[in-house]
């Protein structure tokens, strides 16, 4: 049943007949019939409500962004990232910040804070917490930086020197107990 399209066209003659004049106007009258226009569109309370949350967003932000002003990168640093430790590096390097770090807790749990101890205590303190923010500082360094052999080194000397300091104090403690109860049993 199938039939070649190129040989019905062979077979037909075309004739130079011509269109008749109204044939396009009743084409669209019944275009018009099958598919109606659309009823004109009644404004787009949508589209409005949409633009105005976009607008009250961005102005809001604005608003924010300078009342504030911008946020200075070394503070935008800290605030977005956490510092890197010695065991971020490697698992070596934790172990030895974790043996220094427990070694000055152990220590200063072993002090004993005396009244007449005192100034002596409280000026070990200030300078193990000016070493404290050192090694904030040298966290932050590795943080920014990368790791690198001197700020590796630079963490570890901390430590160290803290915890020597802890075992000075320790001694000078003592020996103040020492010269205390001497110039008593006098």
């Amino acid at each position: 049943m199938a039939q070649d399209i190129r040989e019905l066209f062979k077979n037909e003659r075309v004739t130079g007949q011509a269109m008749p004049e109204n044939h396009q106007e009743r084409f669209l009258e019944k275009l018009d019939k099958a598919l109606p226009k659309s009823k004109p569109q009644s404004f787009n309370w949508f589209g409005m409500a949409a633009s105005i949350v976009v607008l009250l967003g961005l102005s809001y932000g604005a608003f924010t962004y300078f009342s504030h002003g911008p946020v200075e990168p070394d503070k935008q640093l800290a605030s977005t990232t956490t510092t890197k430790t010695l065991g971020d590096v490697s698992p070596g390097l934790k172990k030895v910040e974790d043996y220094y770090l427990a070694s000055i807790n152990f220590e200063l749990s072993k002090i004993k804070y005396t009244p007449e101890t005192k100034e002596v205590f409280d000026g070990y303190i200030a300078q193990i917490e000016t070493l404290n923010k050192e090694y904030e500082r040298l966290s932050l360094e590795l943080t920014e930086v990368g790791p690198t052999e001197l700020t590796i080194n630079a963490l570890i000397d901390n430590l160290k020197l803290r915890l020597n300091l802890l075992y000075r104090l320790k001694e000078q403690l003592q020996e103040l107990n020492k010269t205390g109860l001497e110039s008593q049993s006098v």
